[in-house]
């Protein structure tokens, strides 16, 4: 079974997975889009919001504040098979359903999240690595309004 979301992630998953297998070793110091982040930075980012999401969309917390590196032997393979499990974890619709304990937000809202996520710093890592990167379409249909929804709530928290 799929969902909306399971579907939008499905199409934006492989182009920000090609990205990251892209990455030289020798690009993880180099900067990005996103100020104080470096490659590595911006990747072990993205590494906790593809597995953390997958524990957001059955509804369980998770512990942000744990920073670990994801960089070990592997990391290519292992971020796509995240993204993978990502992917899957949403395609359940009661994942769509309630509000979400660990971030008090729709749960739509929360799987929209982990969607712009993905596109937007599969972009900013491409960037920052010299590869090209054009975004699913349906997704950015999506997060415009996504982003629209949630401007006021970043305006606050500055």
């Amino acid at each position: 079974m799929a969902t909306q979301t399971s579907d939008l992630l499905a199409a934006a998953a492989p182009r920000t997975v090609d990205v990251v297998r892209g990455i030289a070793d020798d690009q993880l110091d180099l900067p990005t889009p996103c100020r104080d982040y470096l490659v590595r930075d911006l990747l072990n980012h993205l590494f906790e919001v593809v597995v953390n999401f997958q524990e957001l969309a059955v509804k369980r917390p998770v512990e942000w504040s744990a920073k670990p590196d994801h960089l070990a032997d592997g990391w290519r393979d292992r971020f796509g098979a995240e993204t993978d499990r990502l992917v899957a974890a949403w395609s359940d619709p009661s994942t769509l359903e309630g509000v979400s304990p660990g971030m008090g937000m729709p749960q739509t809202v929360v799987g929209g999240m982990a969607l712009l996520d993905l596109t937007v710093h599969g972009w900013d890592l491409a960037v920052a690595t010299g590869q090209p990167y054009r975004p699913a379409p349906e997704a950015v249909a999506e997060l415009h309004g996504l982003v629209e929804q949630l401007a006021p709530t970043a305006r606050k928290m500055g």
